[in-house]
């Protein structure tokens, strides 16, 4: 006898609106990043992108003829855009991951100190200026320094072998604040040049991406994304509840387990390089969520692209917006979640008299 709820088939208009939502993000995902690589100190037309990318995979097209276009396409937008994209992907997709887990639409990677603790690793490299990874000190502290964070959490808020997610939220509050701490503390040790390096880290920014960094990013988040798309019918049945789920063959603890480690690792891998971008994946999605509905695999599909989109957008905004300089990105993100948290909070309270 099978243990999975009996299968019931999913109405046609759900899949049209999720064929709908797949391939409109899809599209305006095409045109953001087409967009994107072609506006900038040197305007690069869609058709020269095009035989640009053709040449190089080895197609024989026209040969682009300003050279200067060619390398900022290449050594700077190319980098910066696919760094965005796998980012936004990364926080989006864990975003959901979290909300998942904890049964809380408010869940993000800052609940449980990821973001902090990986903040804490980078002012700490920066600070005392070790150079234990040569030029990837920082971002592998930071990576170390969110890792350690979301274990540390774990650990402390389990208890006769299993958590409860109430003491996961609030141990992680008390690590956030413990880092918040760890991070004024270092930024008032620090240098003015630190304290300004600090600063920026924390705004977030997609400013001097390297294909170094984009070709250790990818597969980090390819394969922390894939799991999670493995994960995701168990996800289903965890949101009927932690009893519901053990019943159904679910290993409550594991999933737990597996989950928050692979979030750490997706969100540490994003911010290593980009710093902290907030709101990513908190508002993606319930955005996604409100059009297509719970089940977590379409859901996860949906939000990867999203967050691939927001991003682009995003830095779109963060480099064209003032002349000659770039704004931080993470700045951009929370212009744009802050107003639509307002927004959400309020439609659920007039719907359903909020979230309690």
């Amino acid at each position: 006898m099978s243990r999975r709820p009996a299968a019931t088939a999913t109405p046609k208009h759900v899949i049209g609106r999720r064929v709908a939502l797949f391939s409109g993000l899809g599209i305006a995902l095409i045109a953001a990043v087409i967009f994107s690589l072609g506006v900038g100190q040197f305007p690069i037309t869609p058709g020269e992108i095009l035989n640009s990318i053709l040449a190089k995979i080895g197609f024989d097209v026209p040969a682009p003829t300003r050279v200067n276009a060619e390398a900022a396409l290449w050594t700077i937008r190319i980098p910066r855009l696919l760094l965005g994209l796998f980012i936004g992907a990364a926080l989006a997709g864990s975003g959901l991951l979290l909300q998942a887990i904890f049964g809380n639409p408010l869940a993000d990677a800052g609940v449980i100190g990821i973001s902090s603790g990986a903040a804490l690793g980078a002012s700490a490299a920066i600070v005392t200026g070790i150079g234990v990874f040569g030029q990837w000190t920082i971002p592998a502290m930071a990576f170390i320094g969110g890792l350690v964070t979301v274990i540390g959490v774990y650990l402390v808020s389990r208890s006769g072998g299993k958590t409860e997610v109430v003491t996961l939220i609030l141990t992680g509050i008390a690590v956030n604040a413990i880092a918040g701490a760890g991070i004024a503390f270092m930024t008032f040790i620090g240098t003015t040049s630190s304290r300004e390096q600090i600063i920026f880290w924390q705004m977030g920014s997609l400013n001097g991406a390297r294909w170094q960094q984009v070709q250790l990013v990818i597969p980090l988040v390819v394969i922390g994304l894939l799991i999670a798309y493995l994960l995701s019918p168990k996800l289903d049945l965890f949101a009927l509840g932690e009893k519901s789920a053990r019943h159904l063959g679910v290993n409550v603890e594991a999933l737990r387990i597996g989950v928050i480690l692979l979030v750490a690792v997706l969100v540490s891998a994003a911010v290593a390089f980009a710093g902290i971008i907030g709101f990513v994946g908190l508002v993606v999605p319930h955005l996604m969520r409100m059009i297509i509905g719970p089940a977590h695999r379409p859901l996860l599909i949906a939000s990867v692209l999203g967050g691939a989109l927001l991003m682009v957008l995003a830095d779109l905004v963060a480099r064209t917006t003032v002349p000659m300089a770039d704004l931080p990105i993470g700045m951009v993100t929370s212009l744009v979640g802050g107003p639509f948290f307002f927004w959400l909070l309020i439609r659920t309270r007039k719907r359903s008299g909020g979230w309690a």
